[in-house]
């Protein structure tokens, strides 16, 4: 049946006073409207009576605008028609969709750093846009000195006409805020990045010169048709120098507290629980309508050393469940809910951050009826967990909110072999926003794991509106730097060199995505879980209106904590054990003249004299054994000594040669008596041959078992 003028009347004005539009001043929970917001709505409604789809008209200043640079709580307002977020980026033009079969085509292609949209005389096109919107990031992986312009609405002057590096160096006006414009470069890692936003009323084109650099990703809202936003300029930027600096000092010295400050009516609950093993505790029960603002934890135990740590908050749970649903819309291991992993990496960010004194969440999580707040413990051991928790009442009604929903998981959806190499980071189906995610890598062999493009389908998108360049361009960085760094949006909290753990975190806060009625976020992994052991797990955020889908479930306990291995290298399959100086990986010997099995090797470098690097060696079968070993030999390449079970095997063998060759013959390291299992290979480096340049590589093969009669 068909609403009456009156009723679709009432729906219209509450739609519109609650939508991200029309502004009111919040008073505890009600909600009082200005005369002109309402004269805003009553002019709209005839409109929408005769069956348009215009909507309200919504205006933001530019201070508005800054102001969402830390604004969690927008976060939870669900989207209204018409608001979208994408990007435009230098991805490979050769991968497409083709309509006719329904594949994709060329999905896979990885020549990311140069492409445009076309050409126009000595300048290149990078993006175009209509408004109304506003461009929330720009990143690129090199910026030059070839001149970037962003002209607006049609204007013949560009706002903005600056050498590309001067976007992210954070002194040149009107962009000279160092939290929002930065180069990570000069921060111990890579990539450049500018937070500011850049809007415009009707239309937005990007233009470069030669010499502009490499890669770019320019990420732009697109509000819904009637909203009036300033036109970006020099002049604009000026205006507001007030609204960006206290943004910019609050990045700088306040991250880890609440940008909202003291919440009318906010209440704190904080407690101490100590949970069994196998057992589940309530940590809190609210009514509502409220928002938990805050939640922050710390393990109390003490640990006998990090992997005990990173068992413990992998092997602990949260649980929160919004207004009775069945399941709950936060699953997550303990330690990845506070945004890194395994265990405790020390940053802070706007929404998430771990420090000495304990972990942080800001997320703004709000209910209608009641909120219940669980920890599972899953260990072996009790442990003990301090929790504070900050509510606050909701400054408007619940209608038109979103849940908030976290879950962690690993490799959850299978796609269709076109689709390679895509790996779902989120699937959900209703109304929301995403918001970002922290991505867990687990990558045993060493060398670079993450060429892979983020591609985000919105709507049930054939095409993504977000195609990225690679995966650290999509965390803010480039070049796979294995350099920590900490901004207020994106993070590289653990690293192990790209080999063991690595843990990288974007947050869309002002570059959420918001979707009507379905979302699906993938990142491109190259390696799949069979070929090298490369293992990702990730933890998706986003906001989701009631009745909409959630299709994950809990991870048992043995898929949380042990499913990497630190399986290192080659045709061997050889496990390192403990945490060896330097750096071991796999390489790749197919460059090199010689035969290597599988064509690669156990690489140990960044080595010293008297550093060791301990293997495990896995005899099938008891008996009396020659052990022999197939190593390599180059100019950079050490003395090594050998220790079987922790005594002397074989002799000191010198693998210095002016050109790089596998041993022929394999090495001897003695005849030993060998119990079946796990016996323990050490490998010291001693020093190098005069001749050789003093690198003190190591080049293993394989080992050679061949048993030596009685």
């Amino acid at each position: 049946m068909s609403q009456s003028v009156a009723e679709r009347t009432a729906s219209y004005l509450f739609q519109a006073t609650h939508a991200d539009g029309i502004r009111g001043v919040a008073h505890g929970s009600a909600y009082e409207l200005t005369l002109g917001a309402i004269l805003g709505c009553v002019l709209a409604l005839g409109v929408v009576a005769w069956g348009s789809a215009a909507q309200a008209e919504t205006a933001y200043t530019y201070a508005d605008l800054v102001a969402r640079l830390m604004d969690l709580e927008h976060l939870a307002q669900l989207p209204v028609p018409g608001e979208r977020c994408a990007q435009w980026s230098s991805y490979d033009r050769a991968s497409r969709y083709d309509e006719k079969s329904g594949k994709y085509v060329h999905w896979d292609a990885n020549g990311d750093g140069g492409h445009f949209i076309r050409r126009e005389g000595d300048q290149v096109v990078m993006a175009e846009m209509e408004g109304p919107g506003c461009i929330w990031r720009i990143w690129s992986a090199r910026a030059e000195k070839g001149h970037v312009k962003i002209y607006l609405d049609g204007q013949d002057r560009p706002a903005l006409d600056l050498p590309f590096a001067s976007y992210f160096d954070g002194k040149t006006p009107p962009l000279a805020y160092p939290m929002l414009s930065y180069d990570l470069n000069q921060l111990g890692s890579s990539g450049q990045n500018l937070y500011l936003p850049i809007p415009y009323q009707k239309s937005c084109k990007i233009v470069a010169e030669k010499g502009w650099g490499a890669y770019y990703h320019f990420v732009y809202q697109t509000f819904p048709r009637g909203t009036r936003v300033p036109t970006f300029s020099a002049a604009l930027a000026a205006e507001n120098k007030a609204a960006l600096a206290r943004v910019n000092d609050f990045f700088a010295t306040k991250l880890g507290t609440d940008p909202k400050g003291q919440r009318p009516g906010q209440l704190e609950q904080a407690g101490v629980h100590r949970v069994e093993a196998g057992k589940t505790v309530t940590v809190a029960e609210f009514s509502g309508p409220a928002a938990i603002t805050a939640i922050r934890a710390k393990v109390a135990d003490r640990f006998k050393d990090r992997e005990e740590q990173m068992a413990a908050l992998r092997c602990l749970v949260l649980r929160i469940t919004w207004d009775g649903q069945q399941k709950p819309a936060v699953w997550c291991p303990l330690g990845d809910f506070f945004g890194t992993a395994p265990g405790e990496n020390y940053y802070r960010t706007l929404a998430t951050g771990m420090t000495p004194e304990g972990y942080y969440a800001l997320w703004y999580m709000p209910f209608a009826q009641s909120a219940r707040v669980e920890l599972a413990n899953e260990d072996s051991q009790a442990r003990t967990v301090k929790f504070q928790i900050t509510t606050a009442p909701l400054g408007r009604p619940f209608e038109g909110l979103g849940y908030f929903h976290a879950k962690w998981h690993r490799d959850t959806f299978a796609l269709p072999a076109d689709r390679w190499p895509d790996w779902v980071m989120l699937r959900t189906q209703g109304r929301g926003r995403f918001c970002g995610v922290m991505l867990h890598v687990w990558n045993p062999r060493g060398g670079w794991w993450g060429e892979g493009d983020e591609k985000f389908f919105v709507d049930g998108e054939k095409f993504p509106s977000t195609f990225g360049t690679g995966s650290e361009d999509y965390f803010g960085y480039a070049w796979g730097h294995p350099g920590l760094f900490q901004r207020p949006f994106h993070a590289q909290t653990m690293t192990q060199k790209n080999r063991g753990h690595q843990s990288v975190l974007r947050w869309h806060i002002v570059d959420n995505v918001p979707f009507q009625t379905a979302f699906e976020a993938c990142i491109e992994k190259y390696f799949r879980n069979e070929d090298r052991g490369t293992l990702y797990a990730c933890l998706p955020v986003w906001y989701l209106a009631p009745g909409g889908t959630d299709p994950y479930e809990p991870v048992p306990v043995s898929q949380r904590h042990g499913y990497y291995q630190r399986i290192v290298a080659s045709a061997g399959g050889f496990q390192v054990l403990g945490d060896p100086p330097g750096n071991v990986e796999t390489q790749d010997m197919q460059p090199f003249r010689g035969k290597w099995d599988r064509n690669d090797q156990l690489w140990w470098t960044e080595a010293k004299p008297g550093d060791k690097l301990e293997l495990a060696l896995a005899v099938p079968k008891a008996g009396r054994y020659h052990v022999r070993a197939v190593l390599t030999k180059a100019r950079d390449y050490a003395i090594v000594r050998f220790y079987l079970d922790g005594q002397p095997a074989g002799q000191p063998v010198d693998l210095y040669n002016p050109e790089v060759v596998p041993t022929d013959p394999p090495v001897s390291l003695g005849i030993h008596e060998l119990s079946a299992g796990q016996h323990k290979l050490t490998v010291e480096i001693v020093g190098a041959n005069p001749k050789a340049i003093k690198a003190y590589m190591f080049g293993l093969d394989r080992i050679l078992l061949e048993p030596s009669g009685p």
